[in-house]
């Protein structure tokens, strides 16, 4: 019988059992970057993070909807809602740019970095400048049933009668009604139009130097920066769908804002299931590029920075990644990094041989057997515990082991059924490549079909050195281990026969 899957609710605080709304689909809305700098590495383990949890829904079977979004207006400096100048129109503004010139170069970056970190594109990326007239639409919705008013040109949600009305506002964020209310915002411009502090801009009147500016029936202005996702998460995945996502720094106010916008417009709140990643630290800091702890990911994959050693590769970087649960903090260090290095290298070693073990009996259903396959389920129930990879990793690292052992002949082969054998033999490669999405960079060139090449290769290399050693040729034999040697493959003799390794 299946394992549940389990998910960790932001909303309920609680592990709650996964059901979706429609049985067999999956819909899942995750915040995108604002496009106006070069990607950070904290964004870029949110998204690998929610690549790994789109990647696991798959391989249960859902069709899944990935909805992505760029946002590229409305952002403003200090992710105030009226306060601050928008940082795409601020970024043009600096480099005598036009602002679709900035989006461009820094989505095409972004993008250039998912690809690297080997992240499935979303199945739909919107735009926020795409859905202005949603974005309208769903301004007017929220005036038409009362939770929204007309200053001067903006619009703003009446979070006041929103808290009298219903019971949603700080039930995400966990954050008291009471201090929510009471917060006050002096800083921001324009904070006297506001029928009370905590209310929010939903459309912004533009000011005459401001230069993303569309009509509207209020003011020649743009959408507030938590309009967005208000809007295209209901365009693409309907008024409530299943899984919300981003990370951990924008329940408050960007995420708790949505829900209000979304209940104020349609009446539904718009997710079932809140899912938040937790910061990547640095030094057991949070990164700073003033004090100098900090890293871009072009930095981390070259070694162009003090806070690192070397270069690391960016499956290093993401198998690093999977070692810590999405939820939990994630310290990132130069030892931490050679850490992951090793195991990273430890496990592409173990299913490389894992892949090349084959029966030369039948076998059987001994304890060894039967351990195999508890393992086997274990890394199931691990993923179906709220995604746990860090755990699931350390049942294949166990299973590594075992592997070894068969191949070194401290376990046998005979021990072990055939169909347990293919059973262990797919899940590896399900696991390490479609679920944790990693590709076998300790092949020449990297990737999976070059990989296939290189082992192709070595089977062959490996068949002249055992003709070699059958006929005594021990010149011949030594001559092929060395200079396989001197080009860092190291071969191995086995019970089992030859197997090989390469260093990173």
């Amino acid at each position: 019988m299946q394992q549940e899957l389990k998910i960790q609710n932001s909303l309920s605080r609680q592990k709650e059992v996964f059901k979706p709304i429609h049985e067999g689909r999956v819909g899942m809305y995750v915040c995108g970057p604002t496009v106006y700098s070069d990607v950070h590495l904290g964004n870029c383990r949110t998204f690998v993070s929610f690549d790994v949890i789109y990647r696991y829904l798959t391989y249960l079977g859902y069709k899944v909807r990935y909805v992505r979004n760029i946002t590229d207006v409305g952002h403003l400096e200090g992710d105030t809602d009226i306060g601050g100048e928008d940082k795409i129109s601020k970024k043009a503004r600096l480099e005598q740019l036009e602002p679709m010139e900035v989006v461009q170069r820094y989505t095409v970056g972004f993008h250039d970095v998912m690809q690297v970190l080997n992240a499935l594109p979303p199945s739909i990326e919107p735009r926020a400048t795409q859905h202005i007239i949603e974005q309208i639409d769903m301004v007017q919705s929220i005036l038409d049933n009362g939770y929204g008013y007309v200053e001067n040109g903006s619009v703003y949600f009446d979070t006041n009668k929103f808290v009298k009305e219903t019971d949603y506002y700080g039930k995400l964020s966990g954050r008291k009604v009471e201090d929510l209310m009471t917060e006050t915002r002096d800083d921001l411009k324009n904070q006297s139009e506001k029928r009370h502090p905590s209310d929010f801009a939903i459309w912004i009147k533009a000011s005459p130097e401001h230069i993303m500016r569309w009509q509207s029936p209020w003011s020649v202005g743009f959408p507030g920066w938590h309009l967005e996702c208000s809007a295209m998460s209901t365009k693409y995945l309907g008024q409530t769908f299943d899984i919300h996502g981003g990370g951990n720094d924008l329940k408050f106010p960007h995420h708790e804002n949505e829900v209000a916008q979304n209940i104020g417009s349609c009446g539904h709140a718009p997710a079932n299931y809140w899912l938040h990643t937790n910061m990547l630290l640095m030094n057991g800091k949070k990164m700073s590029k003033s004090d100098g702890n900090s890293i871009t990911p072009e930095e981390l994959f070259t070694g162009n920075n003090p806070n690192v050693s070397k270069g690391y590769s960016p499956m290093v970087l993401r198998f690093f990644m999977l070692q810590s649960h999405y939820g939990s903090t994630l310290d990132l260090t130069d030892v931490a990094l050679l850490a992951a290095e090793k195991g990273y290298k430890r496990i592409m070693e173990a299913n490389q041989t894992l892949q090349g073990l084959q029966h030369s009996g039948n076998g059987s259903a001994s304890e060894l057997d039967q351990r195999i396959q508890g393992q086997i389920a274990q890394v199931h129930i691990e993923m179906n515990d709220d995604f746990n990879t860090p755990k699931a990793l350390a049942v294949l690292f166990d299973l590594a082991t075992t592997i070894n052992r068969l191949q070194g002949g401290q376990d046998k082969l005979s021990d072990v059924q055939p169909e347990t054998l293919a059973q262990l033999q797919q899940v590896f490669q399900d696991f390490l490549f479609d679920v944790f999405g990693l590709k076998d960079e300790t092949a020449t060139g990297g990737g999976q079909g070059n990989a296939d090449l290189m082992n192709g290769l070595m089977d062959i290399i490996i068949e002249v050195r055992k003709g070699a050693k059958e006929t005594k040729d021990w010149p011949t034999a030594d001559l092929i281990r060395n200079k396989l040697g001197e080009m860092g493959v190291q071969l191995k003799d086995g019970p089992e026969g030859t197997s090989w390794t390469r260093d990173i």
